[in-house]
């Protein structure tokens, strides 16, 4: 429940604000100088002047990797953090007024802006920032050392996961890593305790509660939400669980792999088992049939990275949206220099409130690579398209939106399309052909939805006392193998912290919002394959070239974070509600392989 309090608050960036005496409290509980109106207007005003400078620092501190853009960008964000403190704070003194709808929520996604809510305490406030840099110090940090001389970083041993298939060194690899995030067990047991101190300053009973607020409905609401639409996909994931495990127990063995049991953690491609797709070559339902080659084009025909971004925005053009200008190309980065350090991670910027966009990559000559500027290139259309809204409005409908918008158009790079525009030749269409594909989207889009659910379930129970720290550890693989089916092939005890092995908890990063893309992504493509015109399999249909579709898409971009995502939703979908059932239809060929496949198998954990 929601309650008025007054207080210190520090939001997006961790930053300090004085102590008040107790007249100056009395000051801000007065009645506030401006009026609401006037009060968000100043507001949007000075957002888009500091958004300005962190957002050229943090672009220079990406691309330019030096002690000095460090500094540069540290001090950027922090005259934003103690800009944001200070406003949220005055903020609250318009909380018990009657207000437009429209200022309303501007004042609330204002207060929304952090998930990292402080103390008003400066000394609390100062421990919750230190535990939070040192535990995503320790993760970046994070090595495995088998002896002195033999280390291996994070990064290389997530591509050492995908690649070996060995089950004892996958074990080795997979309990070595784990071994980093033991120290930040007491450390997040002190955060847990600091941030529901901070949310409550917030009047909310702890952080998970604040996190599921902003979504346009109750907390209550939101959690009943994620559980009725991984009721509609749990059907598809566990007829893949079922034929991944046979499968995997063919290759390992039965009595390293049960066949009634949940799937070891290790041996499914990944270091927290949340995608499955490294492991098609060993499960391809019909080896050979239907490899699209669009490697092979790419390099026979010597894409550069510039070309295939232009493959991406010819998409989106395609559609109607606008082609971007051309000082925008000449801002991105799109390949690893070699006098300088950057951050290879691909990623979008809309600088300058969305007026300059900006992708950030290193880019190779690969397939994936390709998906990933289809993706980024969709958030910088979302970023265009609200450009125009105000400050405290310029963002996704709700976290999932912004993910899924790149999302969607990756699903129309259909066998078709890519024949279209030269990137394949003429594909196969049989069956086994369709089947081959579905498989190697599955074992990405399938593989990770209960993942992507559980990650914020178990800190929402955390954040609500609902799990002790006595029980953390238990509790993880409890809900990891309630929801994925798998489990530690080794003994795990509360002397291990192994939520804190993946990046997002240590990081305090929300991961709802990922869950969520993957269902909206096929939801939004059955909804524009309908404006389209498409008829027959959803799988096979691709939106490129149709402006019908793409003008009621735009429509929906531009809207930004204006009003409720339902509002949003329904501008495209025609309906107010997230569906998932989009996902049954895609994967429909899928489904009947898969149930086939499994006849006569003991399914389920």
């Amino acid at each position: 429940m929601r309650k008025l309090l007054i207080g210190c608050f520090a939001f997006a960036f961790i930053a300090a604000c004085s102590e008040q005496a107790p007249e100056e409290s009395t000051a801000v509980e007065a009645a506030p100088a401006e009026t609401p109106e006037e009060f968000v207007a100043r507001v949007n005003e000075e957002a888009r002047e500091l958004g300005r400078e962190t957002g050229a620092a943090g672009w220079v501190r990406a691309t330019y990797i030096t002690e000095d853009t460090a500094i540069l960008s540290s001090l950027a964000r922090e005259r934003y953090a103690k800009w944001h403190s200070e406003t949220v704070e005055q903020a609250m003194a318009y909380d018990a007024m009657e207000l437009a709808p429209e200022t309303r929520r501007a004042i609330d996604l204002l207060k929304l802006g952090t998930s990292l809510p402080t103390p008003k305490d400066p000394a609390k406030r100062r421990e919750l920032t230190e535990i939070a840099t040192e535990m995503t110090g320790i993760y970046g940090a994070g090595k495995y050392c088998r002896s002195e001389n033999d280390c291996i970083s994070g990064t290389e041993l997530e591509l050492l996961m995908q690649k070996v298939r060995d089950y004892d060194e996958l074990l080795d690899l997979w309990t070595g890593w784990r071994e980093i995030a033991t120290p930040m067990r007491d450390k997040f047991e002190r955060y847990v305790e600091l941030a529901n101190e901070g949310a409550a300053t917030l009047g909310y009973n702890n952080l998970g509660e604040m996190w599921r607020a902003g979504f346009d409905m109750s907390p209550d609401e939101f959690r009943a939400e994620t559980n009725r639409l991984w009721d509609q996909v749990k059907p598809l994931y566990d007829e893949l669980h079922c034929h991944v495990r046979a499968q995997l127990g063919d290759i390992y063995g039965t009595d390293k792999v049960p066949q009634d049991g949940p799937i070891p953690a290790h041996i499914l491609g990944n270091m927290w088992a949340q995608e499955w797709a490294p492991l098609y070559d060993l499960l391809e339902p019909y080896p050979g049939v239907s490899d699209l080659d669009v490697d092979g084009t790419l390099r026979t025909k010597n894409y550069s990275p510039q070309e295939m971004v232009r493959s991406a925005e010819n998409f989106y053009v395609s559609l109607g949206m606008p082609r971007r200008p051309g000082p925008v190309w000449e801002r991105c980065r799109f390949t690893k220099p070699e006098d300088r350090e950057v951050v290879c991670h691909a990623s979008a910027w809309g600088l300058d409130g969305g007026n300059d966009l900006r992708i950030k990559m290193c880019i190779n000559q690969t397939y994936d690579e390709l998906r990933v500027i289809y993706h980024e290139l969709g958030h910088n259309y979302y970023q265009g398209a609200y450009k125009d809204q105000p400050p405290l409005f310029q963002g996704g409908a709700h976290g999932g939106f912004h993910e899924a918008i790149g999302d969607t158009v990756v699903l129309s790079m259909t066998p078709g399309y890519l024949a279209e525009v030269g990137l394949i030749g003429e594909a196969e269409q049989n069956e086994q052909a369709v089947i081959n594909r579905q498989m190697q989207m599955a074992l990405d889009s399938i593989a990770f939805l209960p993942f992507g659910k559980l990650i914020d379930e178990w800190r929402w129970a955390v954040f609500a006392g609902e799990v002790s720290p006595e029980d953390y550890n238990k509790s993880w693989w409890e809900m990891r193998t309630r929801y994925q089916g798998i489990a530690p092939a080794v003994e795990r005890t509360e002397a291990n912290f192994d939520p804190g092995a993946k990046y997002h908890v240590p990081g305090n990063v929300s991961y709802t919002r990922y869950f969520l893309a993957r269902i909206l992504q096929f939801q939004f493509h059955r909804s524009l394959c309908e404006l389209a015109g498409h008829e027959g399999d959803l799988h096979a249909c691709s939106i490129f070239g149709n402006k019908e579709a793409g003008a009621k898409f735009y429509a929906m971009l531009e809207t930004g974070q204006s009003e409720p995502w339902q509002d949003t939703l329904e501008k495209l979908t025609g309906t107010r509600e997230m569906d998932a059932s989009a996902i049954i239809d895609y994967f429909a060929p899928l489904m009947a392989y898969l149930k086939e496949q499994n006849e006569g198998r003991t399914c389920g954990w």
